[in-house]
């Protein structure tokens, strides 16, 4: 298990290494539709955190990428064309991270939370809009707090 990680057995880091899919899943169908290009920037956006983060979750985003395709194509082929449903679905998904969070020591888990939200929001930029301006819409902007998934606040106890 990777360092900052090592508390969780296998099938809770697969649930936070999932998320990012889940949350892909989530704003790329925000519109009622999966935009591939979301889904492509969002591959590719796995990969350049895997080298380019400069803190504890860079090792976390090459576990990510190994099967971040296959992860995102599975999750996708298994939710419904209804948008309300899928979003209920991806939404009940990532609920499952508030049970994994609280194991991981506070620095860490307050640093995913806030890559998780930064993830939603690069990928709801992709998107469209006019020379980059108003590239989220108002469904992106709704869903991309992620709501389901419990703020993480970072312990100042900890930070010293």
């Amino acid at each position: 298990m990777i360092e900052g990680f090592d508390r969780l057995d296998e099938a809770q880091f697969k649930v936070l290494k999932d998320a990012i899919a889940w949350i892909t899943a989530l704003i790329a169908g925000a519109d009622g539709q999966i935009d591939r290009e979301e889904t492509e920037w969002a591959e590719k956006l796995t990969k350049i955190r895997s080298y380019a983060n400069p803190n504890v979750l860079t090792p976390f985003y090459k576990e990510v990428g190994v099967d971040f395709h296959e992860n995102l194509e599975s999750t996708l082929d298994s939710l419904p064309i209804g948008k309300k449903e899928r979003e209920k679905i991806l939404n009940d998904k990532l609920a499952q991270v508030n049970d994994v969070m609280p194991l991981l020591d506070n620095s860490v888990a307050y640093e995913l939370y806030n890559s998780y939200l930064s993830f939603a929001k690069h990928v709801a930029q992709h998107s469209g809009g006019f020379l980059g301006f108003f590239s989220i819409d108002k469904e992106e902007s709704h869903l991309m707090h992620l709501s389901s998934i419990d703020p993480i606040e970072l312990d100042e106890e900890e930070e010293e």
